[in-house]
């Protein structure tokens, strides 16, 4: 967008903001101050990885069959992995909904279970063989796979969660996407095409004429909470900011983010336009 240097400047060594189409995807894998147990650790993980899914399943538009009944539950489907993954999952989409439906989160272990779910997430530890079976048996269904396994695309998987740099991050197989009829929302595919280092072509993205910088929470500060804020902006043809949806973050990070780029203003167009907003908090 040509301003990211001067931005920079306004916010200081402490917070930087990017806005655009081009910039590399992840969410901060953050550690809470002061030591803390490995169960609590892994929550932290937990509840971002948990985030991705709810966000990846609204995203999704998955084929007419495969969403037959307009008010039917959605069902994210576990396989593997230990309990308390399922309970933060089920706590990160209690009460929420997608469309009219309601989402559902079950352990699933047989592919007649597996035959009703929209989304299925693999945890690394069923294996894989065991997980090169699975996807095998699905090859012909719309449903999104979801894996955290170095080899998950290689097998046939359409998203897969990496820890790289202590950032939860995502890589796409597009092929695997197509076959199942799946398709993901403008925002998380130019995220994809961000963190391979490619862009859309300049100019797709509107200039910012206000934006103030988000407060860092004094909470967060003092809980050393750092990271990654990543947000999908809707801009009225005036410039200014419609709608706010969040990709990734933690809450009390993203909730600072909301409220300040609501107020923010863009340059006016002849038609609404997604816009992508990165920030990071790093202290």
């Amino acid at each position: 967008m040509g301003h990211s240097s001067a931005n920079d400047r306004m916010f200081g060594p402490r917070f930087r903001r990017l806005s655009g189409r081009a910039f590399a995807i992840g969410v901060a894998f953050f550690v809470l101050w002061g030591g803390l147990s490995a169960p609590a650790q892994s929550a932290s993980e937990y509840q971002i990885k948990a985030a991705y899914l709810y966000n990846f399943a609204k995203s999704a538009q998955w084929s007419e069959q495969s969403l037959a009944g307009g008010s039917a539950p959605l069902l994210i489907g576990v396989i593997a992995g230990d309990e308390e993954f399922i309970d933060v999952l089920q706590q990160t989409v209690a009460g929420k909904t997608i469309g009219t439906r309601v989402i559902l989160v079950k352990r699933v272990s047989t592919e007649a279970e597996m035959d009703f779910c929209q989304l299925i997430f693999f945890r690394s530890s069923a294996g894989h063989k065991r997980t090169q079976a699975f996807i095998s048996s699905l090859a012909s269904a719309s449903i999104l796979l979801v894996g955290e396994d170095d080899a998950f695309l290689g097998q046939g998987g359409m998203i897969n969660l990496v820890l790289k740099d202590g950032t939860i991050r995502f890589d796409l197989n597009r092929a695997s996407l197509d076959r199942a009829s799946i398709r993901l929302s403008p925002a998380l595919l130019a995220a994809a095409n961000a963190e391979r280092g490619s862009s859309n072509a300049p100019g797709d993205s509107r200039r910012l004429k206000v934006s103030t910088p988000a407060e860092y929470p004094e909470i967060a500060k003092r809980m050393n909470i750092k990271g990654v804020v990543q947000l999908e902006v809707l801009v009225a043809r005036d410039g200014s900011v419609k709608e706010v949806t969040v990709i990734g973050g933690h809450p009390l990070l993203t909730d600072a983010v909301v409220k300040a780029v609501k107020g923010w203003q863009y340059e006016p167009a002849a038609k609404e336009s997604r816009e992508l907003v990165r920030v990071v908090f790093d202290q």
